[in-house]
C-alpha cells in the first residue's frame, strides 16, 4: 500500500469547515457554495468520503474512490451527497445541520490486495466484478470487531454478491488505507 502525505491538523480544519459549509449551503440555502482557492494539499486529486452522524447513529456516507478530483472538493460533493442523496437515509434536515457530527475519511489509491494480507481496522477493501461493486472503509472492521477475512466478506456482500464471491477469479479485491478525523473523536480527546 502506498504511503500519503499525512494531512495537518489545519488542513483538516479546513476540510471540516468545507464539509460543515456545503451541507449548510445545499440544505439552507438550496446552493453550492463558491470556495476560495485551496492550499496545495487540499487540491491534490485523492478519494474521500464523508460519514455524517446524528446522536452518534450514521446518517449518511458517500465518498470517490476512482478518477477523484481535487481533494477539497471530493469532500465538498461527499458531503452534500451525503447530508442529502445517501439512499440508506432520509435526507438530513435544516434542523439537524447544526448538530452533525462529521468524519472525514482520505483514502490511497486502492491496489489489487491477497486475501490473506488484508489486516482488519488497517485496510479498506472494495470488491469489483462486472458493474457489481462494494466498498467498506478500514473502521467499519474496528466498530464491528471483524477479522480481515469476515471484512472480506462483508465487502463482497455490500456489492451484491455472494460471500465466498472473493475465490472467484473474476472478483478483483482491492484494498487501500485512510487517514480519518472524526468530530466527536477530536472532541471526546480534548474533553479528556
Amino acid at each position: 500500500m502506498p504511503r500519503m502525505s499525512r494531512l495537518s491538523s489545519d488542513d483538516w480544519l479546513a476540510l471540516v469547515g468545507i464539509a460543515r459549509r456545503a451541507i449548510a449551503s445545499a440544505i439552507l440555502d438550496k446552493r453550492v457554495p463558491d470556495f476560495p482557492s485551496f492550499p496545495k494539499t487540499l487540491s491534490e486529486r485523492r478519494g474521500a468520503f464523508v460519514s455524517l452522524y446524528l446522536a452518534e447513529a450514521l446518517r449518511g456516507c458517500v465518498g470517490q474512490v476512482e478518477n477523484p478530483g481535487p481533494l477539497a472538493d471530493v469532500v465538498a460533493r461527499s458531503a452534500i451527497s451525503a447530508a442529502l442523496f445517501d439512499s440508506r437515509f432520509a435526507p438530513i434536515r435544516a434542523e439537524e445541520v447544526a448538530t452533525l457530527e462529521i468524519e472525514i475519511s482520505v483514502l490511497t489509491a486502492p491496489e489489487r490486495i491477497l486475501p490473506e494480507a488484508i489486516v482488519a481496522g488497517r485496510h479498506g477493501l472494495m470488491v469489483v466484478r462486472g458493474s457489481s461493486r462494494g466498498l467498506l472503509l478500514p473502521q467499519v472492521a474496528t466498530e464491528r470487531k471483524w477479522s480481515g477475512q469476515r471484512l472480506l466478506e462483508e465487502t463482497c456482500v455490500k456489492a451484491g454478491l455472494p460471500r465466498d464471491a472473493w475465490r472467484d477469479p473474476a472478483v478483483e479485491i482491492l484494498g487501500f488505507t485512510a487517514e480519518i478525523f472524526s468530530e466527536k473523536k477530536s472532541r471526546a480527546n480534548s474533553e479528556s
